[in-house]
């Protein structure tokens, strides 16, 4: 089979999702299974985002990265003959009519051209190649001018001109898709929540698709009662469109069998995470340190980790970006303390090595990598008792703490536990941590993805009864023969 992982993009400040992908991707080139991963998003620069990728040992050998704007300015589509030609209205100029143009460049060339209303609707997206020739005209307006409805996707050659028309966006992807794998045998797992809406009717006999649930599909808490996220029920209630959905964890997949029913095939495989470098830092360490590692969101709660480092009376390192930023600083000004932001690192999972602790109070997660990463490098985790993650990968008070949602007076008092411990106890919890992380290490997971593979090849790929034939004749004749050869012998 091919090897084929979707996903939306890769951001530059990319957080967990996308590292496990690329992660478990590494892991199959790895086992001498290459992998290509998919892109769909508007970056202009994605050649060069993947060249320092690679550049930093992000994206491994044998992983190959195919954007689809990048793809389409570069290969022919042939055309369909006798299709009745879509409308097909390019962009002239930045004072079109119709609307206010928007011109975006990239190394001094127009790349794209954006027609918008006065209030910054956007109604056309119109692509060039390197060289300034037109190669896609997106047209969202085509029921009313000036007004957003209807769409026409037409593809252009070499010249400017068009040779093929789709209605929806999903129809140009879904035609790419199926110019890739050339009906070749193809497993595609799809990572982001986009991606799927359309990966979920993407059905052809040579392809199996999986999708990964990456976060809490519930909303609110996730506690048991709680509905579908808005964001998730498009996808999970036509979840038996998959081959198969699969979680992080064991708690997880029980949740889903319950809020979906028996129509969906689940599956559990963990993430792995890059661990080698982690799993060699020295045990011994300061007392007096704790990291957190967490995009600034109100998802995360991180004011609780403020709160709860400042009545331990600790210093706390949070690592990460997002829209929090100025009121987190305001709360440590105002609390005190040794707190510090420092912003978004690349390498930032390092800083596990020297903490004494690492603090998880997010709402809601799906199997967080900083757990495994903190504990690998013998850093003892402190996390709320949520869905999901935590209780799946922490054993309370043996290679970590687990408290309860939202009691930041519990998490304060296990820092101070922590500290407090004598060594040789602090010292058997970080080497717990270090065993316990050692399960999740990407040639493991590999070998659980390969299980699954070779599961869903066998339901959607079954030998012919020829082929079955052959192979129950053959088994036959050998054992004849094994009956026969001896028999000569002794004569």
């Amino acid at each position: 089979m091919r090897h084929f992982a979707v996903t939306w993009g890769l951001p530059d400040d990319f957080g967990g999702m996308t590292s496990v992908v690329l992660r478990r991707s590494a892991g199959f080139a790895a086992a001498g299974a290459p992998v290509t991963v998919l892109t769909f998003d508007d970056r202009l620069d994605t050649g060069a985002a993947v060249t320092a990728l690679r550049r930093r040992g992000v994206i491994a050998d044998g992983v190959e990265v195919v954007h689809l704007w990048d793809w389409l300015a570069s290969n022919p589509v042939r055309p369909v003959p006798g299709a009745v030609p879509p409308p097909f209205a390019p962009i002239t100029s930045t004072a079109d009519a119709a609307g206010r143009v928007v011109e975006v460049e990239l190394a001094g060339v127009v790349r794209r051209r954006e027609r918008r209303t006065t209030d910054g609707m956007l109604l056309q997206v119109d692509r060039y190649r390197p060289d300034g020739s037109l190669f896609v005209s997106d047209l969202r307006d085509v029921t009313e001018p000036g007004l957003p409805g209807g769409r026409s996707v037409v593809v252009c050659d070499g010249a400017g001109e068009p040779v093929r028309g789709f209605t929806s966006i999903w129809g140009l992807y879904r035609h790419w898709l199926d110019l890739l794998t050339a009906k070749q045998r193809s497993m595609m797992i799809v990572d982001s929540k986009t991606a799927a809406r359309f990966m979920r009717g993407y059905r052809r006999k040579h392809i199996a698709t999986v999708h990964v649930v990456h976060s809490s599909h519930r909303a609110g808490d996730g506690e048991p009662g709680q509905p579908l996220k808005q964001s998730r029920r498009e996808v999970l209630e036509r979840a038996e469109e998959f081959d198969a959905v699969v979680t992080l964890t064991e708690r997880q997949r029980l949740d889903l069998a319950a809020d979906l029913g028996p129509a969906a095939s689940l599956a559990v495989v963990p993430n792995a995470g890059s661990l080698d470098q982690l799993l060699r830092a020295p045990l011994t360490r300061s007392t007096d340190r704790g990291v957190v590692l967490a995009s600034l969101t109100p998802r995360k709660r991180l004011d609780h980790a403020v709160a709860a480092a400042a009545a331990a009376e600790t210093a706390l390192d949070i690592y990460g970006e997002g829209p929090e930023r100025h009121a987190l600083q305001q709360q440590i000004l105002r609390l005190g303390g040794g707190t510090q932001l420092r912003g978004h690192r690349p390498d930032a999972s390092l800083a596990f090595r020297d903490a004494s602790f690492s603090l998880l109070t997010s709402t809601a997660e799906g199997a967080p990598l900083v757990l495994l990463e903190s504990m690998a490098a013998g850093c003892i985790p402190i996390a709320y008792d949520i869905r999901y993650g935590p209780r799946d990968i922490i054993r309370d008070g043996v290679d970590g703490f687990v408290v309860p949602p939202g009691d930041t007076a519990a998490m304060a008092a296990r820092i101070r536990e922590l500290a407090e411990m004598p060594e040789r106890q602090r010292q058997r919890m970080r080497r717990a941590a270090r065993r316990s992380a050692s399960r999740f290490r990407q040639a493991r997971v590999t070998e659980q993805w390969a299980a699954l593979f070779g599961d869903i090849a066998r339901r959607r790929w079954p030998k012919p009864p020829s082929a079955r034939f052959r192979a129950r004749a053959g088994r036959g004749a050998r054992r004849l023969l094994g009956r026969v050869r001896p028999a000569r012998q002794a004569a």
